[in-house]
């Protein structure tokens, strides 16, 4: 249990996943943290490490990360909302030994980090209540064009344990006389005894929601965490959050770690696509040291970035034809730091004057219908993929982010049999494919090996000399969109 974890210095940590990057992830965990009881589900992934916050901070495949303080089973549901509230705040008050021995990770993280860098770097927190100017500084850079995942979404609108029009000093009124000197009332010391603050965001989902409102929880959460601890709530700027998560599949009570999703990264100005996609997809795409990575539609780069953050060690291209991407891109490189390892060219991706069989990988997002007028475009997608295939040496991958109607089309030019697609979606926390999705030693290659065999069977064949390799489902929040990798096994003309 965490008790043994922290004597070892390990912890038992979750990190909140985007919809379909549940598998990047518990990938990502083990090879870069060497994580051990990595367990997915749908938009979350839990696992042990005994990884160093520093190490912890470089996950790119997650959103946010937390402690694991409980997991248990889904409560079982009553209409007494009495009974069941009793039963809640049992799980995140019982076993306080629990709570030190997480508390104690916690704040050995809070003091490696420093108080002065952690608070400078991420007090400004996006809730509702803070004026505009002071959420702009949290945001602005990471304006995306897709929202975060139904998670992060959720969590947000969630946060608050209590309704807006009180203020925080009403809503404890009731319970302020027992908490002034909680060793008057219950008759023994709170175990811990600083003056901690802390909010409670509670969110719930299925048979639960039906019977209890999340604020109604995190209100009871609430003042049992004073009554136990003597904390005290602080909605706008607390120390601690304390995070609640009940479903129909687990209870989860946990702790963020660091107060800004890992998914905003500090290097990126002016954000495009969602980072942890970006990586996602850089991640498939076999990146090893002295390749040519191309992205022929670049936009702001975010692709780009994102992987020569990674593997440093390869030689970044990226086109497009708009200048005003294009003027976006080279602030976001200059930002990153990274103006020796990404070229830029203004051209078009139906004609890149760029020689045949030049790049390694070529990966890129094609423009969604919403933002690009895709409709008039969508016959130009045989031309955009013939003309990356030339660019693409023999045994190169292609990497793809695909909207379904763009997928549509995609399997029509690929000639997919209809009987296909059952096959062709990975299923995220499916662990056949987990253990073989990614390698980030230094070198991104063999990753996707193990494909099963059925999924590059006859009935998907081939696009000149391209074979599909995998396809992935993944959530850009307001829409679905389809990882699409490809492997080049010939030059098209000898087929």
């Amino acid at each position: 249990g965490p008790a043994k974890m922290a004597a070892a210095g390990g912890g038992r940590y979750f990190c909140t996943a985007g919809r379909g990057l549940e598998l990047f992830l518990a990938r990502e965990v083990r090879v870069r943290l060497g994580a051990t009881e990595v367990d997915c589900v749908s938009g979350k992934v839990f696992f042990s490490t005994e990884a160093e916050p520093g190490e912890l901070r470089k996950l790119k495949s997650g959103e946010r990360l937390f402690l694991l303080l409980k997991k248990h089973p889904p409560l079982a549901v009553s209409r007494n909302k009495g009974k069941m509230l009793h039963e809640i705040k049992s799980l995140v008050i019982d076993e306080p030994k629990y709570w030190l021995d997480v508390l104690s990770i916690w704040r050995n993280i809070h003091g490696c980090e420093g108080k002065k860098n952690d608070m400078s770097q991420e007090n400004h927190l996006p809730l509702k209540r803070k004026s505009q100017e002071e959420t702009n500084t949290a945001t602005k850079r990471q304006r995306t064009e897709q929202t975060v995942s139904e998670e992060c979404q959720a969590e947000a609108a969630e946060r608050y344990m209590l309704p807006e029009r009180k203020s925080d000093q009403d809503c404890w009124t009731e319970s302020k006389t027992s908490l002034e000197d909680p060793s008057k009332s219950s008759g023994e010391k709170p175990i811990v005894n600083e003056k901690l603050s802390f909010r409670v965001s509670c969110r719930c989902s299925g048979a639960i929601a039906k019977i209890l409102h999340s604020q109604e929880i995190g209100r009871a959460v609430g003042i049992a965490l004073m009554k136990q601890f003597g904390w005290r709530a602080d909605l706008r700027d607390p120390n601690l959050e304390v995070f609640i998560h009940l479903n129909d599949i687990y209870s989860v009570v946990g702790i963020p770690l660091f107060r800004l999703p890992l998914a905003n990264r500090e290097y990126i100005e002016t954000a495009g696509l969602r980072s942890t996609i970006a990586w996602a997809m850089a991640s498939l795409a076999e990146i090893s040291a002295g390749a040519f990575v191309l992205d022929p539609m670049c936009g702001l780069g975010t692709i780009l970035l994102e992987a020569a953050k990674e593997w440093p060690e390869a030689c970044y291209w990226g086109a497009d034809i708009s200048d005003s991407q294009l003027e976006g891109a080279d602030v976001n490189i200059r930002t990153a730091g990274l103006m020796d390892k990404i070229e830029l060219l203004k051209a078009s991706v139906k004609a890149l004057p760029l020689p045949s069989e030049s790049f390694d990988a070529v990966i890129s997002d094609i423009p969604f219908g919403k933002k690009f007028k895709i409709t008039k475009d969508i016959q130009l997608l045989p031309d955009i993929l013939q003309e990356m295939e030339r660019v693409l040496r023999v045994g190169g991958t292609i990497v793809l982010l695909l909207s379904q109607d763009l997928r549509k089309h995609m399997d029509g030019i690929t000639k997919c049999a209809e009987n296909d697609s059952p096959n062709a979606v990975f299923d995220s926390t499916s662990e056949t494919v987990t253990a073989k999705a990614l390698n980030m030693d230094g070198d991104s290659s063999s990753l996707m090996n193990g494909v099963e065999e059925s999924f590059l069977g006859s009935r998907q064949r081939q696009f000149g000399g391209l074979v599909p390799d995998g396809v992935y489902g993944v959530s850009l929040g307001k829409m679905d969109a389809f990882i699409y990798k490809y492997r080049k096994i010939s030059t098209a003309g000898n087929q």
